[in-house]
C-alpha cells in the first residue's frame, strides 16, 4: 500500500469522466488499498480514483461506521427528502460550501473482485456517494453550489497558496 498524491483543483483529470472498470485484478485491488490509505492520510471520508490521477470509476469511503469501496457506481434517490449541508473536498483544500443533496440514495456497483453490491446510504454516507460519483463524472462540488456561494468559493480557490503555486 502507498499514499498517492491527491490531484488539486485545476488538474484536467478532475474534469474528465472516468472510464468504467472492466478488469477486476490485482492492480485494481492495489488501487483500492492505496486509495483507502491516501484517504486516511488526508483525513477524508471519501476519495475518487481521478483524485489520484486515474480515470477509473472507483471510489472509497469511510463514514457512518461503514468503510469500503465501489467500482462502477450508479446511484438513484431513495425518497424525496433533501439535505442541505457543508461540503469540502480533498482536491480543494480549505474551501467548503453549502450543497443540497438527496438525503437517501441506493448505489449499485461492484466490489474489487467483481461481485455485485448494493448500499443504501443516508445522511453523510448519501452525501459522500453523490460527491464521489460526481468526481467520477468530472463534476466538482462547487458546481452544485448556488451561484453567489460558488463565486465566493472560487475566490477562495484563487487566493489559496496551493492554487497560486500551479
Amino acid at each position: 500500500m502507498a499514499v498517492r498524491v491527491i490531484r488539486l483543483f485545476g488538474d484536467p483529470v478532475l474534469n474528465s469522466v472516468a472510464a468504467p472498470v472492466t478488469r477486476f485484478d490485482d492492480s485494481l485491488r492495489a488501487l483500492v488499498a492505496d486509495m483507502l490509505e491516501t484517504m486516511d492520510d488526508a483525513g477524508g471520508v471519501g476519495l475518487a480514483a481521478n483524485q489520484v490521477g486515474l480515470s477509473s470509476r472507483v471510489f472509497v469511503f469511510d463514514c457512518q461506521g461503514l468503510r469500503g469501496h465501489i467500482v462502477n457506481p450508479e446511484w438513484v434517490p431513495a425518497g424525496q427528502d433533501m439535505q442541505v449541508g457543508a461540503e469540502g473536498c480533498l482536491s480543494v483544500p480549505g474551501v467548503s460550501g453549502t450543497v443540497t443533496r438527496h438525503n437517501s440514495v441506493m448505489v449499485t456497483g461492484r466490489d474489487m473482485h467483481g461481485l455485485p453490491l448494493v448500499i443504501r446510504g443516508t445522511g453523510l454516507l448519501a452525501r459522500c456517494i453523490q460527491h464521489e460519483t460526481d468526481h467520477l463524472d468530472g463534476v466538482m462540488f462547487m458546481r452544485r453550489m448556488e451561484p453567489e456561494a460558488r463565486k465566493e468559493a472560487m475566490a477562495m480557490v484563487r487566493g489559496a497558496d496551493w492554487f497560486q503555486q500551479k
